[in-house]
């Protein structure tokens, strides 16, 4: 049969500097600490608590931190601390069971009707709470025969009616590599949505180059980009600007958050998180209780906090701009609300 290709554009420079900026990604904490003119003392315990999970962080998402401030709540959400090293009972290495829904290597089918696929364990960013900072990922490197083995499984099951891009970020992969993939899906008959979960928009926004937005626009699958904010600094103009150029182009932009102590567990950080994603063109979706993960423990909040977080977002924002407040757990068919 003859393949249908996704038409692309030629690579340009702009298609190129995102691949140079995430290559130059800060990977060394004395580097980002003197940059940020931070107490040189914080160095050593960052490098402690980094030896099995680096710190990477983009240079355009170090530009929207406040020099100075230890605080700043971008900059606890990627650098190492001590607090990694504590164990509290009831966190593990795969606690939303990952694993336990491993169809084939690179594939997870957890949920009814949709699947996926863990395309790369690449990513422009390391949060410090990644429920997938203990992954295998050099188990799962999709190769070409395990690729035909995910769409040959894919097409056996008709139920399947979405494919879920994760990793790693599915954005991570270059601009031809991702069309392949995509341009395979959407000549899957059964198959109506295509969903990409990606950091990408938000931390490395150039990463949106006029062939990505082509090739989405060009899929027949309709395509849901879930991004993943969790503090409205993010959200800087540049960032702005991606995601609106995404939505012009007929994609369907949700975001995720976790809900992190110290970070963004208060009600006006959340109201003005919501407020500039709708601004920028983006659903507040979910809000996430931290998923339990080994290393994670000191950015839990309570769901009596949680819940009391959102009876009060309730109060002062639109229906609309209010993230469900849901928990992941191992085993079960969907997402769990919290406190039902």
């Amino acid at each position: 049969m003859k393949r249908r290709m996704i038409p692309r554009t030629e690579p340009s420079l702009h298609n190129i500097e995102w691949q140079k900026q995430q290559a130059r990604a800060v990977r060394e904490p004395e580097q980002l600490i003197r940059q940020l003119n931070l107490n040189p003392g914080l160095a050593k315990d960052a490098y402690l608590a980094s030896s099995d999970f680096t710190l990477r962080v983009p240079q355009s998402f170090i530009d929207r931190m406040e020099a100075g401030n230890p605080d700043d709540p971008l900059l606890r959400q990627i650098l190492p601390s001590p607090l990694e090293t504590i164990e509290k009972l009831g966190f593990t290495q795969d606690p939303v069971g990952d694993q336990y829904a491993r169809a084939l290597p690179g594939l997870l089918h957890k949920y009814q009707g949709r699947v996926l696929i863990m395309v790369t364990g690449a990513c422009g960013i390391h949060c410090r709470y990644c429920f997938r900072r203990h992954y295998p990922y050099q188990q799962e490197h999709i190769q070409e025969q395990r690729w035909q083995d995910i769409l040959h499984y894919i097409r056996k099951d008709k139920s399947i009616k979405e494919v879920i891009l994760s990793g790693g970020d599915p954005l991570s992969l270059n601009d031809k590599r991702l069309a392949q993939l995509l341009d395979d899906l959407q000549q899957i008959p059964h198959l109506n949505r295509l969903r990409i979960h990606s950091r990408q928009p938000v931390v490395l926004p150039d990463r949106i180059t006029p062939a990505l937005l082509q090739m989405l626009q060009a899929n027949r699958l309709k395509v849901v980009l879930v991004i993943h904010a969790n503090h409205a600094n993010e959200l800087d103009e540049h960032v702005r600007q991606a995601l609106q150029q995404l939505q012009s182009h007929g994609v369907q932009l949700l975001n995720q958050s976790v809900l992190l102590k110290g970070i963004n567990d208060r009600t006006r950080v959340l109201m003005a998180l919501s407020e500039r994603l709708v601004e920028c063109g983006v659903l507040p979706y979910y809000l996430h209780q931290l998923d339990r993960v080994e290393g994670a423990t000191h950015f839990e909040v309570s769901d009596a906090d949680a819940l009391k977080l959102l009876t009060e977002l309730r109060e002062n924002l639109p229906g609309y701009m209010v993230p469900k407040l849901v928990r992941e757990q191992a085993g079960e068919l969907a997402k769990l609300p919290v406190g039902l």
